[in-house]
């Protein structure tokens, strides 16, 4: 009988990448060439990815479609009062159209002090951490302590917007962080690897239902609820798997639930080609 390495390997290895970027929000920093655009185009992207994808597409491609083919360019002169209007009525479940053009001024905040996100999120990481659980704590902390009162008239943080930065600190699992990292670092497939510096295997799995119902089944965690020390655990669980580059499961193993071929009916685990 083939070990699960073996087997996640060989889906891993027949995977067809390319024929489901589609279904997926990297869709989006895949249709830019400069390094800066694929950055921000992805952040963005990774930002709205909670859902359905038919849902957030819609909304990624009206924010993108604004900023005229040059995200960077764009967001590097950002104004509220001349650009917010650009987005009139852009809202997505818990982020009204406040929250969305907040986002993009945050973005424009980091950009004109640091250069790029990357340069941000590198001043809090250090290469004896175990993984960027600490690096991104430090991001959303300073991200958070943007002041924001050229959009809201005051200083204010409202659910809708804190909902775009999820944080280790609080427990969360930062699925959307962890993607917009693996799609920035990793450098193979589909992912970009456009920075440099952080090695793939400081990276932490995106956990989403159907990673966690997956690696429940596989017994890379017997933890219930979704959070960081869950996504830790299965990520440490796929370091045993391939050291260097855990993350490798993480795009065939998420589709392979989004398109029902894992389930929580337990009818269909006898036919279950991961079992």
């Amino acid at each position: 009988m083939p070990s699960v390495k073996q087997v996640l390997d060989k889906f891993y290895r027949d995977y067809n990448f390319k024929e489901r970027i589609r279904q997926d929000p990297i869709e989006f920093p895949h249709r830019y060439k400069r390094r800066e655009d694929i950055e921000i185009a992805g952040f963005i992207a990774s930002c709205f990815a909670y859902g359905k994808v038919g849902l957030f597409k819609p909304v990624i491609e009206k924010i993108l479609s604004a900023m005229r083919g040059r995200p960077y360019n764009f967001l590097m002169e950002f104004k509220v009062k001349r650009d917010g209007r650009l987005f009139p009525g852009i809202k997505y479940r818990f982020n009204e159209n406040k929250d969305i053009i907040c986002l993009l001024y945050i973005i424009s905040s980091l950009l004109r002090s640091h250069k790029s996100i990357e340069n941000v999120f590198k001043s809090f990481y250090k290469k004896t951490d175990s993984d960027t659980g600490k690096a991104l704590t430090g991001f959303i902390d300073y991200v958070l302590s943007t002041d924001t009162s050229d959009v809201y008239g005051k200083n204010l943080k409202p659910g809708g917007l804190l909902q775009f930065f999820p944080s280790p600190s609080k427990g969360s699992a930062c699925k959307r962080m962890n993607l917009f990292l693996r799609w920035m670092i990793r450098k193979r497939d589909l992912d970009f690897g456009v920075w440099k510096g952080i090695p793939e295997n400081k990276l932490i799995i995106p956990l989403d239902t159907h990673i966690a119902r997956i690696s429940r089944c596989l017994g890379f965690t017997k933890r219930k609820s979704q959070d960081w020390k869950m996504a830790v655990e299965i990520t440490n669980a796929l370091k045993k798997l391939d050291s260097e580059d855990p993350l490798k499961y993480d795009f065939a193993m998420c589709h392979y639930g989004i398109a029902g071929l894992c389930s929580s009916k337990e009818d269909k685990c006898k036919d279950c080609l991961l079992k």
